[in-house]
């Protein structure tokens, strides 16, 4: 099984660890495309401090992100499970999960990001400031650019079982599993069950209490179908139907009774 999540816009510090190894990530084959943003946005935020707060459109009381940026290749770096927080994280809240289950993580789920493409939860990475709708001066929009490199990454990346794309949109676009590894991917939206309306902060709660409930039951899918039924034998109430052709992923409904 291989999860593709989100990053968090917010993050934790990098610490004082010791700094980047990009030759120690995950998918080295994403190495050049990541060098190629890592330097620019560095020279970026090293510079013009004004133009690099608009390019990565962050607000005045976000300005301290520009040297943040900037020192990237000399920050502290920590687990990438450990740097992204937020909604979702809380509720997959790695940290908590046994032994074996931490094991299942650092093998299944895999963040989106727009300055590193893709990592793992146990990529060591400092703290960033980038999302992948940004558009930097030379190479221009950030999913652009790595929809060549992840096509050809991801394929072997996703294995033979099931993909569980979590991603919003921006961060989907970077790449859409085609033929057969679409086949065996499912989407996930968070519905309120008495509305069928689409809920926005309990939908990233839910998919990361879902990736959660998956990891510690030790439960791996093997596609689209074994996932709805082991997502209904773990409590949640899900609404599914098989794509109406072939190489088309499965989207799953997942139905909450609290927005909060």
């Amino acid at each position: 099984m291989l999860v593709l999540l989100p990053p968090s816009e917010g993050k934790a510090s990098s610490g004082r660890g010791a700094p980047l190894k990009p030759e120690s990530l995950s998918l080295p084959g994403l190495a050049a495309a990541r060098e190629a943003v890592l330097a620019e946005l560095v020279d970026l935020c090293a510079g013009d401090e004004e133009k690099a707060r608009e390019v990565l459109g962050l607000s005045e009381g976000l300005r301290g992100e520009v040297g943040k940026n900037a020192a990237l290749r000399t920050a502290g770096a920590r687990p990438a499970g450990e740097i992204y927080t937020g909604v979702l994280y809380d509720a997959l809240d790695l940290a908590s999960l046994d032994a074996a289950a931490k094991r299942r993580a650092a093998r299944s789920l895999l963040v989106f990001s727009g300055l590193w493409g893709a990592v793992r939860v146990t990529d060591r990475i400092p703290s960033y400031r980038c999302s992948m709708g940004v558009k930097l001066p030379g190479l221009g929009a950030l999913g652009t650019h790595w929809r060549g490199p992840m096509a050809e990454v991801l394929p072997a990346a996703a294995g033979a079982g099931l993909v569980l794309d979590l991603r919003s949109a921006a961060y989907a676009a970077a790449w859409k599993p085609k033929g057969e590894v679409a086949g065996r991917t499912a989407t996930v939206r968070v519905l309120h069950a008495p509305t069928r309306k689409v809920v926005s902060h309990f939908n990233k709660a839910t998919k990361g209490r879902i990736v959660r409930s998956l990891l510690a039951a030790g439960i791996a899918p093997a596609g689209p179908a074994e996932l709805v039924e082991a997502l209904r034998e773990l409590g949640y109430e899900v609404e599914a139907e098989a794509p109406a052709r072939a190489g088309q992923p499965w989207a799953l409904d997942v139905l909450v009774a609290e927005v909060h």
